[in-house]
């Protein structure tokens, strides 16, 4: 197997530009996440290469903001609850061990499970 460089569809800066800016411990954990967020694209979306760059750059940078959200507080939580007495803190994690995956809305957006109609010939040349 030759010693290729992965397609990364978003980089760290776009990453930043999109969330928030990531410290120098999370850097080095964005970037795998962000090579393995395209290669989940790649693999789940066959018709990818025909998506626009600017898409590919903004569903790659909303999977890996999902997956890394689990370490904020409140980030990436379905539903919240805190009560004053006696103190009850409730969080819900959309994504609790922090997988990577695309949402209906981003798998459409790439052209991915769309459906399409095609016929096939039986009686051959005619």
């Amino acid at each position: 197997m030759p010693d290729e460089q992965p397609i990364v569809f978003a980089t760290l800066d776009d990453l930043e530009k999109r969330w928030r800016a990531l410290s120098s411990t999370e850097q080095p954990r964005a970037s795998v996440l962000l090579e393995d967020a395209s290669s989940l694209i790649r693999d789940t979306c066959p018709a990818w290469s025909s998506a626009r760059e600017d898409t590919l750059r903004r569903v790659c940078c909303a999977v890996v903001r999902r997956a890394m959200a689990t370490d904020d507080e409140d980030v990436g939580a379905t539903s919240l609850m805190d009560v004053t007495g006696p103190f009850t803190t409730q969080r819900t994690w959309s994504s609790p061990a922090g997988d990577l995956f695309l949402t209906k809305a981003e798998k459409r957006s790439l052209g991915c499970g769309a459906q399409s109609a095609f016929t096939i010939t039986l009686a051959g040349d005619q």
